[in-house]
């Protein structure tokens, strides 16, 4: 779960550069709003309507659409600061106070958006439903999903605010958030043709 979850993807993206740009805050409401989406993602994986998608169809479909255009939009946005920030000269300023609801909002869209959890959820917790199990299980492995997902997040956000980590952003800034904006833009893509 750790490993999928730290592997390179639209919420690890988003987190990051959250966290690196803006600041704690910003980073931990990004983290609960990834959350938020891990609660829906991991329900419906239990509950096994991660059948339907895995299937294909129109509900794969429009979400791998909605998807790539949501992470579309968030990578053109982030290449245009970029290229603002490393043609203009403009400095890295210390991030500002966090408008919470919108990173929280950012990061719940970014994970729900993203059908990739919702199929690795079904795999991760297919072979834990299987057999003789206690009623209260499946309520027990939802927990463990989502405490799992916010507590891992939120260490991330912390592990990004290390005075070396962020030195080492505020320098590049310009150029690392390019990257991200293109590695967005790449997930977008990917997800309309694969």
């Amino acid at each position: 779960m750790a490993l999928g979850q730290f592997s390179p993807g639209p919420d690890m993206i988003l987190l990051t550069r959250t966290a690196l740009a803006k600041g704690r805050a910003a980073g931990w409401w990004t983290a609960l709003g990834i959350s938020t989406g891990l609660c829906l993602h991991a329900g419906v994986a239990i509950g096994g309507m991660a059948y339907l998608v895995s299937q294909g169809g129109w509900v794969e479909k429009g979400l791998r659409w909605a998807a790539a255009g949501y992470l579309g939009w968030l990578g053109v946005r982030l290449c245009r600061a970029a290229f603002v920030a490393i043609y203009s000269g403009i400095k890295f300023e210390a991030a500002e106070p966090a408008a919470g609801r919108s990173f929280y909002v950012r990061g719940l869209l970014c994970n729900l958006l993203n059908p990739k959890v919702l199929l690795f959820f079904a795999g991760v917790v297919a072979p834990f439903l299987r057999g003789d199990r206690p009623e209260w299980w499946p309520y027990a492995l939802w927990v463990i999903l989502v405490g799992q997902g916010l507590l891992l997040w939120g260490a991330w956000v912390c592990v990004l605010q290390w005075g070396p980590i962020r030195g080492r952003y505020e320098k590049a800034a310009g150029w690392i958030d390019g990257v991200f904006g293109v590695g967005l833009i790449v997930l977008a893509v990917v997800l309309v043709v694969g």
